[in-house]
């Protein structure tokens, strides 16, 4: 007797804790304490913006759509501006840019499925170029997934490769604490982006959703009446604790910094050095670190440097230190190499450009980036998992009163004057027709204000800039980073111009990769953004065709026209040029009416016809 009682007691306990679970899982017991307000006319789209004002965002990108509407409307009430571009990674693209100038998350925001599909490459290039940027993607309603509703597809394993955090939000008490948690891992150790779904009843008022998903009023029969008590508990679950208080403020960010210890080893490694060398990467201008407190630290160091990606232009262009040619060379002598943020990818040959004896000293904050191919082509004698901007600070308050040995840099010095002077010489040289791009970027280069900025969106003529363009100030260069991007130049300008209202920016296009965002000058003429882009139009893909053709003897796909751009951006709204062989003696004074033009608030296509030279024969683009 006393058995049955103790099984009877047991299955009662096991049913009320199976009980209690069914309901917490229906929300139940969190309804008991947290209020619901039906009458209610707030939305989630208000949550939404509330988080992203507290944490800086002043413009929220997007493409419209349904699912996102209230995010896009609260936005603007809030004081956000609110900047819709014609493609979905355009909007990625300019919030990839505002991240990377003023230090701060950027955000876009699309609509479900295609919407989010269309971000795929703009998010992966920000994966690669460690931009922290938040997407927010519409979706359908968390109860009609998987059953057909309107663009509805599985979009957070899209991104599970793609971003540092994936997360779909289940109700309107989520949005804020999952904005904040995910803004913060955004930010933190090796940035990216995130991705925040917010189905499309966690974001509309109490009455929208409950019209459209909660069922008929009048249910017949037994199983009616439990489908639509069920439809209105989710629907109370949805909204319970909605509207209460919460902190929207930022998460504190974590930096992941060096140790005193490595520091020291560093100081000893320089202090030895007789040929020391360093080059910054895009990483070194990450925040916290103030970009003018790590180029004094550069220039009190005093070791000749080579600036990548979104680094050029960190020293200012007449900088004694400051070397853009002859790389492979200086690697190849230099005994110390300090790799501030730098990554051995394809970039640097995967790290076989490095003398056999030379000491070098890698600094990123992503592990594998920092110890990308050392198992094959290098090996670094210091490896430091940290940021690699104030190890630098650090490294030169530890250093003071060192001296770069002379007779190292005045080589470096004399060396980088010849091959500048042997590519004035090339720029000096017609073409067999059309303008020469080397001439056509030195002109351009000799106009640039101190005030500008210069956006890279392109393969052969851009690779031709990155040699000629001297960037005035830092973080006035953007390039998409490692992975090689078409396509970002509409965005990064609209970004970079919206940022910095005051900047002269330039946009500079093959006509290729034109054709990806030429659209958008639509978007520049709506919102005021007045840019100019110049177009290195030379009919062709050059950067593969010039090694298709030599290793595989066909031009097949890689063959253009020289199109007229100009009267596109026209169409659009804007201001067109076009300058061929010509125009060759009046090239500066077109390219100062397309400035003019642009002070006036006109966005300005620069359609330049350029010949081809032999400038950048060796180049494979694999």
């Amino acid at each position: 007797m006393d058995l049955l009682v103790g099984i009877g007691c047991a299955g009662a306990g096991l049913v009320a804790v199976a009980l209690l679970g069914v309901a917490y899982r229906l929300g139940l017991l969190y309804q008991l304490c947290h209020k619901v307000d039906p009458r209610s006319p707030r939305h989630g789209g208000e949550l939404v913006a509330e988080v992203l004002k507290a944490h800086g965002v002043r413009f929220l990108f997007a493409l419209a759509g349904g699912h996102i509407s209230p995010v896009l409307v609260a936005s603007e009430k809030l004081g956000i501006r609110v900047v819709d571009t014609r493609h979905e990674a355009t909007a990625v693209f300019a919030a990839d840019a505002v991240s990377r100038l003023s230090g701060r998350i950027g955000v876009a925001a699309v609509t479900a499925g295609p919407g989010v599909t269309n971000t795929v490459t703009a998010v992966k290039n920000a994966q690669m170029a460690e931009s922290p940027v938040l997407l927010i993607g519409g979706a359908a309603a968390s109860l009609q997934k998987g059953r057909g509703a309107l663009q509805d597809i599985d979009q957070l394993s899209l991104f599970k490769t793609l971003c540092k955090s994936c997360v779909s939000v289940r109700a309107v008490r989520d949005i804020v604490p999952t904005l904040r948690k995910a803004i913060a891992t955004a930010q933190s150790g090796t940035p990216g982006p995130v991705f925040v779904e917010l189905p499309i009843d966690v974001l509309y008022p109490f009455h929208v959703v409950e019209k459209e998903i909660g069922g008929t009023k009048s249910s017949r029969g037994l199983r009616g009446k439990a489908v639509q008590w069920y439809l209105q508990n989710y629907i109370r679950n949805l909204f319970a604790g909605a509207w209460e208080p919460r902190d929207v403020s930022p998460l504190p960010v974590k930096v992941p910094l060096a140790t005193e210890d490595e520091v020291q080893q560093c100081v000893e490694l320089v202090s030895r050095a007789v040929k020391p060398l360093v080059l910054v990467g895009s990483q070194a201008m990450l925040p916290p670190t103030p970009a003018e407190e790590l180029r004094a630290a550069l220039e009190a160091l005093g070791i000749p440097c080579y600036l990548g990606g979104a680094a050029r232009g960190l020293l200012p262009p007449d900088s004694p230190l400051l070397l853009r040619q002859n790389r492979r060379d200086a690697l190849r002598d230099a005994d110390l190499v300090l790799l501030a943020g730098a990554v051995c990818d394809f970039r640097l040959s995967y790290g076989r450009l490095f003398g056999r004896r030379a000491a070098v000293v890698a600094v990123n904050r992503d592990r594998v980036q920092l110890l990308r191919n050392s198992d094959v082509f290098w090996k670094p004698r210091l490896a430091v998992q940290g940021d690699a901007a104030s190890f630098v600070v650090r490294l030169a308050r530890s250093l003071r009163g060192y001296a770069c040995p002379r007779d190292w840099a005045e080589g470096l010095r004399e060396a980088e004057r010849k091959k500048e002077q042997l590519n004035r010489e090339k720029a000096a040289t017609p073409t067999p027709q059309h303008l020469n791009p080397l001439d056509l970027l030195h002109r351009l280069d000799s106009l640039l204000p101190p005030e500008s900025l210069l956006v890279a969106d392109g393969g052969d003529f851009v690779g031709t800039a990155a040699y000629i363009v001297r960037p005035r100030r830092p973080l006035s260069w953007l390039d998409p980073g490692a992975f090689g991007t078409l396509g970002v130049g509409g965005g990064f300008a609209l970004g970079a111009k919206l940022c910095r209202p005051d900047a002269e920016v330039w946009v500079l296009y093959g006509d290729g990769s034109l054709g990806y965002s030429l659209m958008e000058f639509d978007t520049f003429v709506r919102h005021k953004t007045p840019v100019i882009a110049l177009v290195g139009n030379d009919a062709c893909w050059s950067q593969i065709s010039r090694e298709q053709v030599a290793l595989l003897g066909s031009n097949v796909a890689c063959g253009l026209e020289y199109l007229d751009y100009h009267l596109v951006a026209e169409a659009l709204g804007g201001k067109g040029f076009v300058v061929g062989r010509p125009d060759r003696e009046r090239l500066e004074a077109v390219l100062r009416a397309a400035q003019d033009a642009c002070r006036q608030g006109h966005p300005v296509l620069l359609n330049a016809l350029i010949g081809r030279t032999d400038f950048r024969d060796g180049s494979i683009s694999v």
